[in-house]
């Protein structure tokens, strides 16, 4: 299960990335220390315009870890979409760095192992409470990646016959929504999150297809799944 946790996994490389970073500007002066112990001051600093474009200059020569630069990335799309909430970054961030591995991508149950969307869909009518959690959040999840970072290539797809990414837009809304109010997502605190998801998903959306077209290419369309 994704979870908002890319800030909880920063590695020793990346807090060291973070106070070169800023040494080379001298715009502001932060020990290690503070950034290991003070929440509001790592906050701070991952916003700062010096850092992300030092994420952004050479980012094949990068010592940092995958968590920490998709959190940078979410975070900088979503703020230009008006998106402040750092808890929706790290969510998104976390979702990029899974997504973005291929064995990721597949459903989370392997005993379902479906191709399609639709097949994931059918089989909630005979799953648990539980198992219905996780397939609705996958769907969720799937449907913002794709229409994010593959958006032209559903369009290309909406023109010989397939659903437009109007439809995934509502998929993934209205998955959201559903796993919002389950009680797994109280039990882990991510009704809130859910929620925004479901209420923002157009925004986020449109953040995500920004990242996709501007600053990284996280893969060709014929490695994702069938979308069904």
């Amino acid at each position: 299960m994704i979870q908002p946790n890319c800030r909880a996994r920063f590695t020793a490389e990346d807090f060291n990335f973070l106070v070169r970073s800023l040494a080379k500007t001298e715009k502001q002066s932060v020990s290690l220390v503070e950034l290991l112990i003070d929440p509001e001051t790592r906050d701070q600093v991952l916003d700062d315009e010096n850092l992300v474009r030092a994420v952004l200059e050479n980012p094949g020569n990068l010592a940092i870890s995958s968590q920490f630069y998709f959190y940078v990335l979410a975070r900088l799309v979503l703020r230009r979409a008006g998106i402040a909430d750092r808890v929706l970054a790290d969510y998104v961030g976390a979702l990029l760095e899974n997504f973005s591995k291929a064995r990721q991508m597949k459903p989370p149950h392997a005993e379902l192992n479906p191709t399609y969307l639709s097949d994931l869909l059918l089989a909630l009518r005979g799953a648990s409470p539980y198992q219905a959690f996780l397939i609705r959040t996958h769907v969720g999840n799937y449907s913002l990646f794709i229409t994010g970072i593959f958006h032209e290539n559903l369009e290309w797809r909406r023109q010989r016959g397939a659903p437009s990414c109007s439809f995934y837009e509502e998929l993934g809304r209205t998955n959201f929504h559903a796993v919002a109010s389950h009680e797994v997502a109280k039990k882990y605190e991510l009704s809130e999150l859910f929620e925004t998801l479901a209420e923002r998903f157009h925004e986020c959306r449109l953040a995500l297809n920004q990242l996709a077209d501007e600053l990284v290419d996280l893969g060709d369309h014929r490695y994702y799944p069938s979308l069904g």
